[in-house]
């Protein structure tokens, strides 16, 4: 009984660290739903619960089989920036179009890990620059929850329930953290006030009252040249330089050591797989990675069982997929994406100070403004060129900086694609 509390008390920073992650898991779920929606794919029933099905559930399991046996905290998902992408694009491409465009770009990211292509990519993003696009991906969920305490927009007066919900949430953060210090998460009093005066204002959806387990159903891709031209070199920037490289960089930031060419083979070959169900892009996913692989989830040692309450989420919301729209109806969408905020304002503050240290700020800086932005170029967004410009001007007028960055990394232990050794 004592080694048992022994080691539950071990891995209560990693649990703690991961119950935000568990939190955006339901909160994305409404983005699922819009993208599956009239105003997005036009999906019936049976596609959408088969479609969520897969986008939590093929990933999730990946995650565990990478995280058990690597001991490391892999968190592969079904990236919500493609999502979102899918969104945009919901009323000029189909949805067996975009499952053929999905497909391919996961066949483009096998073969560029078979070859080894992905990590000389990485290889020229240094970490300043990734902090920078990290900064600019977190600012948003931060920013948001000052958004949601407005009281009038252009003029017209808003009911207060959502200010008093996400006052009291704000509020419940701050005394925590002063009352409590380290003790205690302070996301876990926020959301228990949130919760406590959503249901004290009527904000709170019913329950389900039945359950059924999802359809999967093939839904046979279509190559389409309009499609592939479209979303196709998007969804290979995704998987790649928006997901897995800065997520890797940022991991070995901490101290591990994630094998990237099975990253990246296993991007490619969940998306491939995963497209035979419908549009996906499988990767890691950053703003959680933050959290799962940073220093609040304890020493690094037993940060990968920070991956197993998300991973249970994701295997719930796959398990009754087809009650999701309900589920997604319970809690208010405005509570959930208050909850992420606050969860990502030690990420922000971390991001921030790397990007302003040195020995590279002029690029860091451009690349946090840039991923900030509603930037679009050549079809590609801004977490993109968050990257590839930030990195580019770095290289141009940051010289001196670059060299002092590959000198220091030149002169430390090359990453090797072992595991974090388990504990004792």
């Amino acid at each position: 009984m004592g080694e048992r509390a022994g080691e539950l008390r071990r891995s209560l920073p990693a649990l703690i660290a991961s119950i935000p992650v568990f939190i955006v898991f339901f909160a994305v779920l409404g983005i699922v739903l819009t993208a599956a929606g009239p105003e997005g794919l036009d999906l019936t029933d049976a596609q959408t619960s088969g479609w969520i099905a897969i986008l939590y559930g093929l990933p999730t399991l990946i995650a565990l089989a990478l995280t058990i046996r690597l001991r490391q905290p892999l968190l592969i998902t079904g990236n919500i920036f493609a999502i979102i992408f899918f969104v945009s694009l919901g009323d000029t491409v189909g949805f067996d179009d975009l499952a053929g465009a999905s497909m391919l770009a996961g066949a483009i990211v096998l073969v560029a890990a078979i070859l080894g292509l992905t990590g000389r990519i990485a290889a020229w993003i240094p970490a300043p620059i990734v902090y920078g696009l990290i900064a600019g991906a977190v600012m948003p969920f931060v920013v948001n929850v000052f958004t949601f305490l407005s009281t009038s927009h252009d003029g017209v007066r808003l009911p207060y329930e959502v200010p008093l919900m996400v006052g009291s949430a704000l509020l419940a953060y701050l005394v925590s953290q002063r009352v409590f210090g380290a003790r205690v998460p302070p996301i876990l009093p926020a959301f228990v006030a949130g919760l406590a005066v959503a249901a004290l204002t009527g904000q709170l959806g019913a329950f389900p009252s039945s359950f059924t387990l999802p359809r999967l159903e093939l839904a046979p891709p279509s190559f389409s040249l309009s499609a592939i031209v479209t979303a196709t070199p998007v969804l290979v920037a995704l998987l790649t330089v928006q997901s897995n490289i800065p997520s890797l960089v940022y991991m070995r930031t901490q101290g591990f050591t994630p094998p990237e060419r099975t990253i990246d083979m296993v991007s490619g070959a969940g998306t491939i797989v995963g497209s035979l169900f419908g549009p996906i892009a499988v990767s890691l996913a950053l703003p959680p990675v933050l959290l799962t692989a940073g220093p609040g989830a304890g020493p690094p040692a037993i940060r990968y069982r920070a991956v197993y309450l998300p991973v249970a989420a994701g295997l719930l919301i796959a398990l009754f997929a087809s009650t999701a729209a309900d589920l997604a109806a319970l809690v208010p969408s405005t509570l959930l994406l208050t909850m992420a905020g606050l969860a990502l304002i030690g990420a922000l503050l971390s991001a921030l100070k790397e990007i302003t240290r040195g020995p590279l700020v002029l690029g860091p800086i451009l690349a946090f403004a840039i991923a900030l932005s509603d930037m679009t170029l050549l079809g590609l967004g801004p977490f993109f060129w968050s990257l590839v410009l930030g990195a580019g001007i770095s290289l141009l007028l940051e010289r001196d900086g670059w060299k002092a960055l590959q000198a220091e990394a030149a002169g430390s232990d090359e990453p090797v694609d072992r595991a974090v050794p388990p504990e004792g």
